[in-house]
């Protein structure tokens, strides 16, 4: 079973990982993570012994400022890291604007949206403190992702309409023919 510090070590052992939070450290936007996929693929793929990465559609980069909740300004931050790093195909949203497009009671806080995600094994973070330490912000654990196991999160299994979603969209990803040894949960337990 991996722990918390095994995944920071494993995260920091990758010079491409490293790179992109490195990079996204330098827009210096309050309450910033680099999140999702970035961290579940990577476990996923070590615990499936992967000798190469699975290439993912997108990097989730997400912050929380109320002062500017124009989705335009996203928009330039995708531009800026773009400059950056061009291989990189980056999705920037700012936490603090996104309750409003998904119909959700505001987030207080970029982790308070990474717990509201759908699936327990991405509700998950990264991201380089001031001195450059990784930190892992995992709301719900890191059990499910550790254990190959998606499950949805409390908050998306506590609504119908959510779980709808949450069912339609594991469905969509088909996680299991990327990483055969996944099992998905279609309730909380």
């Amino acid at each position: 079973m991996l722990t918390s510090e095994e995944i920071i070590s494993l995260i920091e052992s990758d010079k491409w990982m490293m790179e992109i939070l490195e990079t996204v450290k330098l827009l210096d936007q309050p309450d910033w993570w680099v999140c999702a996929g970035f961290v579940r693929s990577k476990i996923w793929d070590v615990l499936h012994q992967f000798e190469q990465r699975t290439p993912m559609p997108d990097i989730d980069v997400i912050y929380f400022d109320p002062s500017n909740i124009d989705e335009q300004e996203e928009k330039r931050l995708e531009e800026k890291l773009q400059e950056m790093l061009p291989t990189i195909p980056w999705s920037v949203k700012n936490e603090a604007r996104m309750h409003l497009r998904n119909s959700f009671s505001p987030y207080r806080s970029s982790v308070d949206a990474i717990s509201k995600f759908p699936e327990t094994a991405t509700a998950l973070g990264v991201k380089l403190d001031e001195c450059n330490n990784l930190l892992l912000s995992a709301p719900h654990g890191i059990d499910d992702l550790a254990n190959l196991e998606v499950r949805p999160t409390p908050y998306f299994a506590a609504s119908d309409e959510r779980m709808s979603k949450y069912i339609n969209r594991v469905r969509k990803k088909n996680w299991t023919t990327i990483w055969s040894n996944v099992s998905v949960y279609y309730s909380e337990g």
